[in-house]
């Protein structure tokens, strides 16, 4: 089986400490004990949103704020990859990505190009490796009808068609740290290469390994059958 990991910032520096980064490592382990390959593509979190908000505010371009947000992605991967096995290098670009993907059977990367999500990312690691299943943990239990934490009372959504989940996720803002669960570019990709795909609660670990081997609580994306 050979899965990716969309590893949302905000689960690993809402609690940026020790215990609140090996509490992930120590799950990603137990699947890749069980995985023929697995990726892990981790996200910037609240330290990547500081830094955007700062530059922001010293008007500058949405390319240089994309680009504080891949550097931050970087940090948080080194930390993911420090506990689950020796130093490994965090690819910077598609090369660098494709020639993990081909040698190593776990590999840890963040961001890689300024215009896109490190949603977009994992699911283009996915399709590079024909992946069985892309998993998204953020700190949203799934996908809904409209944003919950603008709108009171959302549905949220058990099974969705790649088609239902892009019409919900067209009315995100598509900005650098606002990508909204999961960003155009990437439904695009697991579209086109019907990867099926899982959004789950990731601030419970558990639920990305649940998300994998068991019965989860998120969401399922997959094509009509």
């Amino acid at each position: 089986m050979k899965i990716v990991i969309s590893l949302g910032g905000s689960l690993l520096t809402q609690d940026l400490s020790t215990a609140g980064v090996k509490k992930y490592s120590d799950i990603l382990k137990k699947i890749a004990a069980k995985t023929e390959k697995l990726v892990v593509i981790v996200g910037g979190g609240r330290v990547c949103r500081e830094y955007q908000k700062i530059a922001r505010e010293l008007k500058a371009s949405q390319d240089m704020q994309d680009y504080l947000g891949i550097k931050s992605t970087h940090f948080n991967a080194a930390l993911i990859a420090s506990l689950l096995e020796e130093y490994v290098e965090i690819p910077n670009n598609e090369k660098e990505l494709v020639s993990a993907l081909r040698k190593n059977n776990i590999v840890i990367g963040g961001g890689l190009k300024v215009g896109q999500s490190t949603d977009a990312v994992a699911a283009f690691a996915a399709k590079a490796i024909k992946a069985n299943l892309l998993v998204n943990a953020s700190n949203i239990d799934g996908v809904y009808e409209a944003d919950p934490r603008k709108k009171k009372g959302a549905k949220k959504i058990q099974k969705a068609t790649y088609a239902e989940l892009k019409t919900i996720l067209s009315k995100n803002a598509q900005l650098p740290g606002q990508y909204g669960l999961f960003d155009l570019r990437a439904v695009e990709t697991i579209t086109k290469s019907k990867i099926k795909t899982v959004f789950v609660d990731g601030t419970d670990a558990e639920e990305i390994y649940r998300a994998v081997f068991g019965k989860h609580n998120g969401t399922i994306v997959e094509e009509v059958k």
